[in-house]
């Protein structure tokens, strides 16, 4: 079986494991004809990423205004979003409560019975971090909730700022269901045609998925390598101890018990999704591959997943803040600090609003933290002792974040009786 024939997420999955052996050879210095490998590696993993960013804005527009004017009445949107956001809370709350309890058993800050500040030593330069996050606090989250209401839609759209965006949308789409009928006819069948053809550049740019992933994670292997990891491997292996169970415990029984849908099935509709989240280490560039596999792979309508995708690659951010939880008790306990459970429980806390709020922000888990430590009265510079393995395990808690975004949406579709889903393996071409 030639490699073309397989299917996409095996496609995938090898070229992913090519890069890392690829990344290790070549380093940043190995060249060809004069070309740094790592150039080139950098290259072709930013087109791939800006090809499936370029697909953001009006997928998002466009799905959430069909999705919207498709549920009709208010009463059908507030019964929609309601049972969203409730998951939303719901699983984050969870994930950070498995981060909390895993910390606190491993306690990856002490080495040897001495906290790991003095033996570690800072892995990374924190100058250049610290003026990305100076002056940052807890209004930055203030902030980001003001900017659900932007005083320019078009601005807030170029500048990322998705919130805004889904705002807008949420309310173009339930208006456009109150005008007279020529006219709501003729808007609802112009986004449902962008919306279509959104997903038909998704299917061609994924095409070059095995090639686009193979250039992130090869850029990454070459300029990381895996020196960096030994003095924090505890830690690293703490993260993903408990990612792990959010991600093949909590979720799965909230998909066997609330879904009641297989959770393997789910694993094996989500493959490309969960390949490209790794890949990328972001939930809205992984979104059209996310909503393409949780409709056509999973089964769930269009109605339901164009409404819960697209608000949780913005706010739902399970493995992030996971993390937050995680490396705020790493660095109190790596500064010899014990905090007492008022103080763990206002990190639960600040990590569960820092993990909607903050996903707006450059740099986002490492601001939450930076919150998150002034919040408790510990020092920034403990920043710095996880900045070698930051960008890994971002990786790894993306994956996570898209994973418990399509569980929501399974979940949240059966709750509203839609039939066939997950019912048997779908035998497609992107899966």
């Amino acid at each position: 079986m030639s490699f073309l024939k397989l299917k996409l997420h095996w496609q995938i999955l090898i070229a992913l494991l090519l890069a890392v052996l690829v990344g290790w050879i070549t380093g940043t210095d190995a060249h060809l004809f004069g070309i740094p490998f790592y150039s080139l590696f950098d290259f072709v993993g930013k087109l791939f990423l800006n090809a499936l960013k370029m697909l953001i804005v009006p997928l998002i527009t466009a799905s959430i205004i069909v999705g919207v004017a498709g549920i009709g009445g208010s009463e059908g949107i507030g019964r929609l979003g309601g049972k969203t956001l409730l998951y939303y809370l719901s699983t984050s709350l969870l994930a950070i409560l498995v981060g909390l309890l895993v910390v606190n058993l491993m306690a990856p800050g002490i080495i040897d019975g001495q906290p790991a500040k003095d033996l570690i030593g800072f892995q990374a330069d924190t100058a250049e971090f610290a003026h990305k996050i100076e002056g940052k606090g807890a209004g930055d989250v203030v902030e980001v909730f003001l900017r659900m209401i932007p005083t320019n839609v078009v601005a807030a759209a170029s500048a990322g700022q998705m919130l805004g965006l889904i705002f807008f949308s949420l309310l173009y789409g339930f208006f456009l269901t109150r005008i007279q009928e020529p006219y709501a006819e003729a808007q609802f069948n112009f986004w449902q045609g962008v919306s279509e053809i959104m997903m038909k550049i998704t299917d061609l740019i994924m095409r070059f998925a095995p090639i686009g992933v193979f250039a992130l994670v090869a850029k990454v292997v070459a300029s990381t390598g895996f020196d960096a990891f030994a003095p924090l491997a505890f830690f690293f292996l703490t993260v993903c101890i408990a990612l792990g169970i959010h991600f093949f415990i909590t979720l799965p029984i909230l998909l066997l018990v609330l879904g009641r849908v297989q959770p393997i099935r789910h694993y094996q509709a989500m493959g490309p999704a969960l390949l490209t989240a790794f890949s990328t280490a972001s939930s809205s560039a992984t979104l059209p591959v996310t909503m393409e596999c949780v409709e056509k792979n999973a089964g769930v309508s269009n109605r339901t997943t164009s409404f819960v995708l697209p608000l949780g690659a913005t706010v739902n951010m399970d493995g992030t803040a996971l993390y937050e939880c995680v490396a705020a008790l790493f660095i109190a306990q790596a500064y010899g600090i014990e905090l007492g459970l008022a103080t763990q429980f206002m990190v639960v806390l600040v990590a569960l609003m820092t993990s909607i709020g903050v996903a707006g922000i450059p740099a986002a888990s490492l601001v939450a933290i930076a919150i998150i430590l002034a919040a408790v009265g510990l020092p920034l510079e403990g920043i710095g002792l996880i900045l070698a393995v930051d960008r890994i395990l971002d990786m790894m808690r993306t994956a996570v974040n898209v994973f418990s975004d399509s569980c929501g949406a399974v979940i949240i579709a059966r709750t509203e009786g839609e039939t066939g889903i997950l019912e048997e393996p779908k035998d497609t071409e992107t899966l």
